[in-house]
């Protein structure tokens, strides 16, 4: 089992990168200033920052999780992310999807997994750090 443990790693980083860019996608298409509105309406300060930022976050983010780059630093911004989506958007809402807890709050457990495990071994971290330190 321990020689599955590096793709189970990687799907789950390929599965979360997936969703986020999936959301910073509709995101981008909704446009900043739709994306500000919303943002401003939940008490999210400087909104239109706010909207560029978590967009960015979300796309880049995801892409970088799918290929294992700099994965604990961007997995603390989603998970930022995640914790204010829960507090300001979803909390009120009980426990159940679409608009509940649910949701967020497995991407959220997902996300502090990667940033403690780290990307794992296939990767493209892991495997600079095995070209670094040799086989």
């Amino acid at each position: 089992m321990n020689k599955l443990r590096p793709c189970a790693i990687t799907f789950l980083r390929i599965v979360v990168g997936i969703i986020f860019i999936m959301h910073g996608w509709q995101k981008l298409s909704m446009g900043f200033d739709n994306v500000a509105g919303f943002l401003g309406s939940i008490g999210i300060p400087l909104p239109k920052l706010a909207a560029v930022v978590l967009t960015f976050v979300e796309l880049i983010g995801g892409a970088a999780l799918i290929l294992g780059l700099f994965t604990r630093y961007v997995a603390a911004l989603l998970a930022i992310d995640m914790l204010v989506a829960l507090i300001r958007v979803h909390a009120s809402n009980g426990f159940f999807a679409p608009k509940g807890v649910e949701f967020p709050l497995l991407l959220l457990a997902a996300i502090i997994v990667l940033i403690f495990h780290g990307p794992g071994s296939l990767s493209l971290s892991g495997l600079a750090k095995k070209k670094v330190t040799g086989p």
